[in-house]
C-alpha cells in the first residue's frame, strides 16, 4: 500500500478512530479521578553504623563491609512480626500485623549504610506515623537482638502533601495513546479482512489491468 492508501483507509474509519480513543481516555480518568482510591507514601532514612559516641570512631574496610552487609540483615528484620507488632502496640494501630506489612518496602542504596523504609497508605497521617516508629522499633529491637546500637535516624518522615498514587495525568496520557494505537490498528485489521469490491481503484488492484468504462447504477422510476 502507497500513503495516500492508509490515509484513505484512516479517513474512512476515523470516526472508529475518534470513538476508541475517546472511550479508552475517558475509561482512565474515571477511574484515575472517582474510583481508584489514592495511596500516600512516607519515607525515613536510617543509617547502619556505630555509635556516635562509640571510643572507636574511625572506620576501617573491614567495618565498612560488615555495617553493609548487616544494612540486609535490618531490611528484613524491619518487617519482622517482632518490630511490627511493637510499630502497632506503641501507636494503638487498629491494623492488623498483615496489614501493616503490606505497607512496608525497605531498600538499602547500593552498597552503602543507607536504609530507606518506605509506608504507603491511603492516608497520609497513617503513613507517616507507621514509617516514624518502625524506625524507632527497629532501633530499640536491634538492639537488644544484637547487643549493639547499630541504627541511627537520619531523616524522619514528612506527612505526604500529594498522593503518590494514582498519577491520573499520566494514566490518561498513556490510555488516550493505547486508544488511538489499538483504535488504529483495528482499522487495518478490519479493512485487511474487508475483501468487498467498492471503488475502480479496488478492481484495479485486483484483476491487475485499467477499468475501461464505468456502468452508473440508474434508479428507475415506475
Amino acid at each position: 500500500m502507497e500513503i495516500k492508501e492508509y490515509i484513505n483507509i484512516l479517513k474512512k474509519r476515523f470516526l472508529l478512530i475518534v470513538v476508541i480513543t475517546l472511550l479508552s481516555t475517558f475509561t482512565s480518568a474515571v477511574f484515575s479521578y472517582l474510583i481508584i482510591k489514592p495511596t500516600y507514601k512516607a519515607d525515613i532514612s536510617v543509617i547502619i553504623g556505630k555509635k556516635e559516641d562509640s571510643q572507636a570512631t574511625n572506620y576501617n574496610y573491614n567495618d565498612v563491609m560488615m555495617y553493609q552487609k548487616l544494612v540486609k540483615t535490618y531490611s528484613i528484620m524491619t518487617t519482622s512480626r517482632t518490630v511490627v507488632e511493637d510499630v502497632i502496640e506503641k501507636q494503638n494501630l487498629d491494623l492488623s500485623i498483615g496489614e501493616v506489612q503490606k505497607m512496608i518496602s525497605v531498600s538499602p542504596k547500593g552498597d552503602t549504610q543507607f536504609l530507606t523504609i518506605t509506608v504507603k497508605s491511603k492516608n497520609a497521617e497513617t503513613a507517616q506515623i507507621i514509617a516514624n516508629q518502625l524506625a524507632k522499633s527497629l532501633k530499640e529491637i536491634g538492639q537488644d537482638v544484637l547487643s549493639e546500637d547499630n541504627v541511627h535516624i537520619l531523616d524522619e518522615a514528612l506527612l505526604p502533601t500529594s498522593p503518590d498514587s494514582p498519577k491520573p495525568l499520566l494514566n490518561t496520557a498513556i490510555a488516550f495513546f493505547l486508544g488511538m494505537m489499538v483504535s488504529i490498528g483495528l482499522v487495518f485489521l478490519l479493512e485487511y479482512l474487508d475483501n468487498t469490491v467498492k471503488t475502480q481503484e479496488d478492481i484495479e488492484r485486483l484483476i491487475g489491468v485499467p477499468v475501461i468504462g464505468i456502468i452508473p447504477l440508474v434508479q428507475v422510476e415506475e
